[in-house]
């Protein structure tokens, strides 16, 4: 009785949002735990399967850390990106596009999806532009790092209406043919813009937003666009989740309905927030 009450509590949840789109952020330390890769991939399936639409678009940070330790190169941060020479630039795309990219769509295909892998680099599907690091009023150059400037939605709504759920690697070119690693969160949240996604869902190593990680009670289910920007100006929500607040942000103001920051270390979190009322992470809106 219990799993047919949870089934027709998803079942208003399915009728809504068959046929429509959700874009994916896959990244963090979900990918080096088996039990949440694997959670991960059967929540994809599920929601696939009930005729949901979904991109998925990821990053890597840990493993082009592990590898760049291994080859002996330099790992340095400016801002919090990534500075990223010629050679690190090329072990950056061999990993997110050649090793990850490949395994994401692989799991995918195992479990009976037409998943396909491409990178920001196929058929011009991502432009970038060059991304500076800043330290207070200077810029500062950090190589081969960019920011998403134009997005080949045609291509991604063709795989989509052939059945197909694209894994997108965040490597990029610019207009000159320029090799740019890109932020995971920026790219997902051009993308899902681009198309106007039903959902951006942007798995995290925290639960969502909180306005103390320590205090349960300050934890945010919902939230509105508004009220992140209080928040930010009146510096409550402060350091690494302002960026991922103003990406919340963004997607909204650009045209993604709901956006939602779960945590993916948690099993099959996906379901739980898509398809139960009370949801498992944090939910932002217009």
């Amino acid at each position: 009785m219990n799993k047919v009450e949870v089934l027709i509590e998803a079942l208003p949840y399915i009728k809504r949002f068959a046929g429509k789109t959700f874009v994916i952020k896959y990244g963090g330390s979900i990918m080096e735990s088996p039990k949440s890769n694997q959670a991960f991939i059967e929540d994809v399936a599920l929601l696939k399967l009930v005729g949901i639409n979904i991109v998925i678009v990821h990053g890597g940070g840990k493993l082009i850390t592990d590898m760049l330790t291994k080859l002996g190169i330099p790992i340095k941060f400016k801002d919090g990106q990534r500075v990223t020479d010629k050679k690190t630039s090329e072990i950056v795309e061999m990993v997110l596009s050649g090793k990850i990219n490949k395994d994401i769509t692989g799991e995918l295909c195992k479990h009976g999806l037409n998943a396909i892998g491409i990178s920001g680099r196929d058929s011009r599907l991502l432009r970038a532009e060059k991304l500076y690091a800043k330290e207070g009023d200077k810029k500062v150059d950090i190589g081969y790092v960019g920011q998403i400037t134009s997005v080949n939605k045609d291509l991604i709504q063709d795989l989509l209406n052939d059945g197909y759920v694209p894994v997108i690697s965040p490597v990029c070119e610019d207009e000159e043919g320029n090799v740019y690693n890109v932020n995971a969160d920026y790219v997902a949240e051009a993308v899902s813009s681009a198309i106007s996604a039903e959902k951006l869902i942007l798995l995290s190593d925290v639960k969502g937003l909180y306005i103390d990680i320590n205090n349960e009670t300050t934890f945010f289910s919902q939230i509105k666009v508004g009220e992140i920007r209080r928040l930010i100006k009146n510096k409550t929500i402060t350091g690494g989740m302002i960026p991922k607040m103003e990406c919340c942000i963004k997607a909204i103001e650009e045209g993604t309905k709901d956006v939602h920051i779960i945590d993916g270390r948690v099993k099959h979190s996906l379901l739980i927030e898509v398809f139960t009322n009370a949801g498992s992470g944090t939910m932002v809106r217009w």
